[in-house]
């Protein structure tokens, strides 16, 4: 089985028990099913180091100018007997 990445064009052969209707010669000259896939090792930002940071700081700045900051909740007060 052939599964290539379809934003890198990369393949990679290996086994597994999906199916396709789809081949594709491989480099030893045998005939393989080709599956196509969005993400793999090779493109997934996380692998690739292409993942960004947030900026999760503005986004509360950003909440609480919308909505005005919450008050924290005092504790109940207890009465004791």
């Amino acid at each position: 089985m052939v599964f290539e990445d379809v934003s890198t064009g990369k393949r990679f052969l290996t086994r597994s028990t999906a199916t396709s209707t789809r081949t594709v010669e491989w480099s030893d000259g045998n005939s393989y099913p080709l599956i196509t896939v969005d993400v793999t090792a090779d493109s997934h930002p996380f692998w690739t180091g292409a993942h960004r940071v947030l900026d999760t700081q503005g986004r509360v700045e950003k909440f609480e100018r919308k909505y005005g900051r919450r008050t924290p909740r005092s504790a109940p007060v207890r009465e004791e007997n």
